[in-house]
Formats: C-alpha cells, structure tokens, sequence
C-alpha cells in the first residue's frame, strides 16, 4: 500500500500511546509500519530533500500535532504518553483525526494554528482552508519539497530557454563554466586554449578530466533549438574519438538525442556521456551556473540535548 499521509497517522499514533504508558517515536514507527502492512522499500523510501525516512517523518509530525492538541504530552525526552483528553478521544473516535478536528476540540491547538500564521474563519475561530476541509495532507517539509518542485521546474524551462538563445560565443563559456564548475579542466584559462569554437553553433575540443590532467576527455556541443541529435550525429563524433585515439566524450545539446541515439552509446565500447538540454539545465542549477540564489531557507528543529540538566 501506499504511505499513508500524516494525518492518518494521528488516530493509529493516540492508539498507540493509549495504554498509558510512556512510549517512543520509534517505538510507534516500527509498530504502526506493521501495522499498515508497509514493504521494505516503504519503509527505507527517504524525504527528497535529506536523509529522514519519509515514513518516520509522517509519524513525527504525526506526534508533533497531537502534543500541539494536549492529546498527547512529553514527560521525558523523547517520550510521550496519553492526556486525559486523548483518553475522551479514543472513548468516542473519529474515523480519521485531522487537523480540522483537532482545531474543533483543543483551543491550544488552535493557538498553535494562529501563532503560525494562519488566516482565520472568525464563525469557528480555524484557518479558512480547515474549516472548508481543504487541508494539505502532506507534512510541512514535504509542502516545502512540493514548492521547491514547481520552482525548481519553472526555474529548469526558463534557464534552458535562455541558453537556445544565447550567442555561439557565449554558449561557449557556459559550457566551459559548466565544466570547470563539476571539476573538468583546471583553470579557465587551460580549459579555454583547449576548446574552440566550430562554425555551426556548437563547441569541439579536449579538455583535462581532472585538475592535473591524468586523463583528457573530448566534446561536442550543439546550441540547436528544435532537431534532436540523431544517431549519425553520434556516430560520427564516436568516429572523431576513434582518430583521436580517446576513449571519453560528452555531447552536449540544448535540444534532445533519439532514442537510436541513446541505444548506440549503449552498445559501444567507448564513454559517451549525452547530455540533452533538461540535463544541461539541471546541472547548470547544482553546479550554480547562471542562477543566483535569493533566498536561504534554515529548517530548525528542537536540541533536546540542550535541555538536559546536570545531575
């Protein structure tokens, strides 16, 4: 099946501590895993933006909304056990606790919402988007993701639109910033009297594989804007590697390789990296190649460690 969002979690989390005993996050990840049946690979699937299990991080919200509500509380670190209002919610519980649920019964809940910031329907005294049920199921670090997702791609199309359009000269120095930026050709100035311009929008040349220059790796680089590159486009740069006696090459395009084309480099002996104008962009992204960054964004959680008082 798949994960279940956080929400879902929250009944299954109250359950859990209902025996009044104190209990671990990671006590009820291992249980509530079982108990939703979750694979290997559920289990192991981990947040796009860093090391937490996305199951694990479901359940930690999980927990972090119901102590927000009092349904739950921490008397030690690291430990939660049930409150006398989460025993009034599993007297008579809902089908599903959610976060307008919650804001119905618990006003520190409530506060929680208002201290975050949240517009607020003044008939129930709840966010707007609560009261009409609208609520996002996803954990706010996966929100988080989900927007970094939709920028990310927006910020993709937008960069690779404005390489088509750029010079031969200066879709040459993107390249050659590209490359020095992964950690190809030394300095600038080696990698540029190693790599010229063609006559037909695109960059040839050789250019160190490493800083000292143990290995060296030829390129081609075609600014077009609509034809894909085709296999012969392919072959014949593989045939270049030939007469150069190299066995390493990138082909760099703007545009995109034939699925022929893709299926050649395969079955050759010789290293041919393709890299089509969505993989250009990505890189150009991680390597900071063209963008500039406007906004940091520190999520911080609680030091527990901090807290703990000497004996």
């Amino acid at each position: 099946m798949a994960i279940p969002d956080f929400q879902t979690l929250m009944l299954p989390v109250l359950r859990y501590v209902g025996d009044g005993e104190q209990h671990s996050p990671r006590d009820a990840i291992g249980a509530l895993a079982d108990e939703f049946g979750l694979t290997e690979e559920e289990r192991a699937q981990r947040l796009r933006s860093g090391p937490t299990r996305t199951f694990a991080n479901r359940v930690g919200w999980a927990v972090s909304y119901l102590k927000q509500s009092a349904v739950i509380e921490s008397p030690a670190r690291g430990r939660y056990v049930i409150t006398d209002r989460g025993r009034q919610v599993l007297a008579s519980p809902p089908d599903r606790i959610t976060i307008p649920y919650l804001a119905e019964i618990s006003p520190e809940f409530r506060e929680f919402r208002a201290r975050a910031g949240k517009r607020r329907d003044h008939k129930k005294d709840v966010p707007t988007s609560e009261a009409d049920g609208d609520e996002d199921e996803r954990t706010p670090e996966e929100q988080i993701e989900a927007a970094d997702r939709v920028l990310r791609a927006a910020l993709e199309r937008d960069l690779l639109d404005r390489v088509k359009r750029s010079s031969p000269d200066f879709f040459e120095r993107i390249v050659l910033q590209l490359l020095l930026a992964m950690g190809y050709g030394g300095s600038l100035a080696d990698a540029g009297q190693q790599l010229g311009r063609t006559g037909d929008d695109g960059v040839d040349g050789v250019i160190k594989e490493d800083k000292l220059g143990l290995d060296v790796v030829h390129l081609q680089a075609k600014r077009w804007t609509d034809a894909p590159v085709r296999r012969p486009d392919v072959q014949s740069f593989a045939g270049s590697l030939e007469g150069q006696r190299s066995r390493k090459g990138v082909f760099i395009t703007t545009s995109y390789f034939t699925s022929d084309a893709r299926e050649y480099v395969s079955r050759i002996e010789k290293r041919i990296v393709l890299i089509d104008g969505a993989e250009l962009s990505k890189l150009m992204i991680e390597h900071g190649v063209g963008v500039t960054e406007i906004r940091s964004l520190s999520l911080l959680r609680l030091n527990e460690t901090y807290f703990e008082e000497e004996a």
